[in-house]
């Protein structure tokens, strides 16, 4: 599968916890320290980065068009998403930082819009 693909079911999927939609779905947010950990360097058919390093995942993102948001944007206004995103704040005691990125084309509520989700 193509990169947003990939990190599409990352992100669905349960087994991972470094990762969640949050703004209602229409950001990635990344517990960075925690995705090191559990994502980077993965190989098999949940490998989602070939890369084992935080800035090359990164410099992946903004090939697909990606962009970095401030995190000083409302929280999500649904009580799963707010938990979901204090859990993930509070599960290391040492986090370095949550990042978030969005892109009009990696959506929660329009998968089909993956396919517009080209690296330039």
């Amino acid at each position: 599968l193509p990169f947003p693909q990939k990190l599409w079911k990352m992100v669905e999927s349960e087994q991972f916890c470094s990762s969640w939609w949050s703004e209602g779905g229409k950001c990635l947010a990344i517990n960075e320290e925690l995705f090191e950990e559990e994502v980077l360097g993965r190989g098999g058919p949940l490998c989602v980065s070939a890369t084992q390093s935080m800035k090359s995942f990164l410099q992946q993102l903004n090939l697909y068009g990606f962009t970095k948001m401030q995190q000083d944007f409302q929280r999500s206004a649904s009580l799963p998403e707010f938990l979901a995103e204090a859990a993930a704040a509070s599960a290391c005691s040492q986090v370095r930082q949550i990042l978030y990125y969005y892109n009009p084309s990696f959506n929660r509520e329009h998968p089909h819009l993956l396919e517009k989700c080209k690296r330039r």
